[in-house]
């Protein structure tokens, strides 16, 4: 195995998308990631379809893209935790292991005996990490959290969408579940920094990740926005709150993206666009008056943009040191040269599935390159192979706990 967390095993007791994001960051990372499913349902993104993969002559597989998207580099393993005989197994592995990640419901592995008390016993250096909507404290510790719930509890969606008062005006849902994916980033950040605490100390810890937590902190300069001023952020639509010009303009064909970050910038723009006397206009000199002007400001950058299609707004802005780009949908991205250049798709061999897609880990590193080994499992493809090498189990055990259902 290769990857700077070579050597590091994780137990994965998570389903869906929050926990499984962060086991496989882990396992792109070099970690041994054991995932334990339901026997004969396994995690419930298995059954989130269509679309499903496709096998190599184009029939469709029973493997979600859902669930693809988040188990690569893991080892499935069969386990009903509802039974002794499997709480049991589960004890026995988590003794072998470095860490382990749960998105139970707050206090429903404590009921097993597999909360973090419990385990902490057995193996005082296991980092226990949980990951759940609301925490294990507070009046909704209780509560189920999705991420939906999250986005428009957490203050997200009164940011997103068309602004007041234009036609489309409403919040919305982010396209992605934002508040799973940055919670699994989060819980990855936390897990690793316990580990580093366990090398100095010896000592485990549990590690207490909650959804909100992760999508309120996520608020960032929109959240220090209300703080400085007392005003509540509303929707703004295409454009930035803090800067000016910062949104879509229209093409000839299309739109492009301009960014623009600081005055230098602006007055590059100006140039390009055949009006550098805008710059020099006190109304726009500067970004807080391009702020406060923005709506005179875009009217006049409109009138030139539409006069030039996008590719050569793209190559004249950038050549001047202006940001400027596409918006592109998923397809275009993957056929993006820089996107390309950078590796960000990879294709993983599976005995039985032929090639199964993926989008590469983003992390680059100049030694321990991160090297991806297994292809999302089929369900309780590697059962038999974990417990023999790790727990020692001879196949006539392995035959018992499954004549029991225990696997």
């Amino acid at each position: 195995m290769s990857g700077p967390l070579s050597g590091i095993r994780v137990l994965d007791l998570s389903r869906v998308m929050a926990g499984p994001w962060c086991t496989q960051i882990l396992a792109d990372l070099g970690a041994e990631v054991i995932k334990i499913e339901r026997p004969g349902l396994g995690d419930d993104t298995r059954h989130w379809g269509p679309p499903w993969l496709k096998d190599e002559q184009g029939n469709p597989t029973k493997q979600s893209a859902y669930y693809l998207s988040a188990n690569r580099g893991k080892h499935s393993v069969t386990v009903d935790i509802g039974s002794q005989e499997g709480q049991t197994l589960i004890r026995e592995l988590a003794v072998e292991c470095d860490v382990l990640v749960e998105n139970f419901k707050t206090g429903g592995l404590d009921k097993k005996g597999l909360g973090y008390a419990d385990m902490a016993k057995i193996n005082p250096g296991l980092v226990y990490c949980s990951v759940t909507g609301f925490g294990h404290t507070g009046p909704m510790a209780n509560d189920a959290g999705y991420d939906y719930l999250i986005q428009a509890q957490s203050g997200l969606m009164s940011i997103t969408g068309v602004a007041d008062g234009q036609p489309g005006a409403g919040p919305q849902r982010v396209g992605m579940a934002v508040a799973d994916l940055t919670t699994g980033m989060n819980a990855v950040i936390a897990i690793l920094s316990a580990i580093h605490h366990r090398t100095k100390t010896g000592e485990g810890q549990h590690i207490d990740m909650a959804l909100l937590d992760v999508q309120v902190s996520w608020l960032a300069n929109q959240a220090l926005n209300y703080f400085c001023s007392g005003k509540v952020p509303g929707r703004t639509g295409e454009y930035h709150p803090n800067l000016a010009p910062y949104q879509p303009f229209p093409t000839e064909d299309g739109q492009v993206i301009i960014a623009v970050g600081n005055d230098g910038q602006f007055q590059r723009l100006c140039k390009a666009l055949g009006c550098p006397e805008m710059a020099e206009d006190v109304r726009f000199a500067t970004n807080p008056q391009r702020v406060l002007h923005r709506e005179e400001m875009v009217g006049k950058i409109c009138e030139r943009t539409r006069a030039r299609s996008s590719r050569e707004w793209m190559d004249d802005l950038v050549s001047v040191h202006v940001p400027c780009g596409p918006i592109q949908n998923i397809a275009e991205v993957f056929d993006d040269p820089q996107v390309k250049a950078r590796d960000m798709k990879i294709e993983l061999e599976h005995p039985q599935l032929g090639k199964v897609p993926g989008i590469a880990n983003p992390i680059k590193f100049s030694k321990t390159q991160q090297t991806y080994r297994k292809a999302p499992p089929l369900l309780g493809e590697d059962t038999e192979s974990v417990l023999q090498r790790l727990l020692n189990k001879s196949p006539e055990d392995i035959a018992l706990l499954r004549a029991g259902g225990v696997l």
